[in-house]
């Protein structure tokens, strides 16, 4: 005897369920976090970019991170006026502060800023290098208003990120897991990005200027390598870096502390930072060139001590090395007063040879033979 349509479907559709179930459910765990970039992807990666000229950048309105990016403050316009000046002599990169309190104040505020940044920036032909925390001066960030500048002192409002407290608090390190992930994970294949440095000379104690946790280097040696897996757990298609900054000899893993053994190992391209004259700005270049890979300074240029344009640029040029000076615009950091203004504040007078920067406040270069060599280097 035949079935009755209506049985039939039943049967099918039971066969399918029953089938259905009996498959193995398709993983929903995420994908695996790549590794670090090997030599040969380091480098195809640097053969596509321009030679990496630019400045660290905050512009003359902010005195720190959360003054250029907090909602109250940040200003596109002034920003894009001071990139139109990079623009003008050549320079094509700027490495860029952010801090992990924004993150935790706004994080969907900080991200559309973030982007109008980048938009910003491609407009004037400029790829940011992102550096997502700092070690240097102070250890106590506090959100909101930030105090004005102390006269004639360099760099008096700027802010590590974490701070100590935060450094200090293993309970703290989920919320800065959120913030590398959040962060990294919403530009991670934004190609307006050059890539991201993620920690800034991690294991300085800020001798002379403020008081750092005792125990410092050795938290932050241990936070290091998270910090770069967080980034790598996001995806990031741009590269990661940290920059080796003392003065030891980086040419291999048995004479690097335990902080530079972490920066090489887990950095994509290279990066180091130089306000020594030529020769040991070409010095400490060399100690990088067996790891076989791109190499960026991402600080350099301190005129008082002997680090300029004219004397690093032709040595970043004939090494294909990256060169990103520190300043660009004068403003309320007041970098262009030299470090010892923190012992003996210049409040009567300008420096005689400002210490870093490119432009005056008003975009009138500090020095038109200096700008005049940079726009011949980088043929504009």
């Amino acid at each position: 005897m035949r079935a009755k349509p209506a049985v039939v479907v039943s049967v099918v559709f039971l066969a399918c369920a029953v089938f259905a179930a009996a498959r193995p459910a398709k993983s929903t765990s995420p994908a695996p976090a790549p590794a670090r970039w090997t030599e040969q992807a380091a480098n195809d990666w640097y053969t596509k970019q321009r030679w990496l000229v630019g400045s660290n950048y905050i512009p003359a309105n902010a005195i720190n991170e959360l003054e250029m990016w907090q909602a109250d403050s940040f200003d596109p316009k002034r920003i894009d006026t001071e990139l139109g000046w990079a623009e003008a002599i050549g320079f094509n990169t700027m490495r860029v502060f952010l801090h992990d309190l924004l993150w935790q104040q706004d994080a969907k505020g900080f991200q559309k800023r973030i982007d109008t940044f980048l938009g910003i920036c491609e407009k004037h032909h400029i790829k940011p290098l992102f550096v997502l925390f700092d070690s240097v001066w102070d250890p106590d960030p506090k959100l909101g208003k930030q105090h004005p500048p102390t006269p004639g002192v360099h760099n008096s409002g700027w802010l590590q990120s974490p701070g100590a407290a935060a450094l200090q608090d293993a309970s703290q390190y989920p919320r800065l897991e959120t913030y590398v992930k959040g962060v990294v994970g919403a530009f991670a294949n934004d190609k307006r990005i050059l890539g991201w440095d993620v920690w800034n000379e991690p294991d300085n104690t800020n001798a002379g200027s403020y008081k750092d946790p005792a125990n410092k280097a050795e938290l932050v040696t241990a936070l290091l390598p998270k910090a770069f897996a967080w980034a790598r757990e996001a995806h990031a298609s741009q590269p990661l870096t940290s920059g080796v900054w003392k003065d030891n000899d980086w040419s291999s893993q048995e004479k690097m502390n335990p902080t530079e053994k972490v920066q090489i190992a887990e950095s994509d391209v290279i990066s180091f930072h130089s306000y020594d004259k030529p020769d040991g700005f070409e010095r400490r270049l060399k100690y990088l060139l067996g790891y076989k890979r791109p190499i960026i300074c991402t600080e350099y240029m301190a005129r008082g001590n002997g680090s300029t344009f004219e004397g690093s640029l032709p040595i970043a040029k004939k090494y294909h090395v990256g060169a990103i000076n520190w300043g660009l615009v004068a403003g309320k950091t007041q970098t262009f007063l030299p470090w010892d203004s923190w012992k003996h504040p210049y409040t009567d007078r300008e420096p005689s040879v400002w210490f870093h920067e490119v432009f005056r406040t008003d975009g009138k270069p500090y020095k038109q033979e200096e700008v005049d060599f940079i726009k011949k280097e980088l043929g504009e």
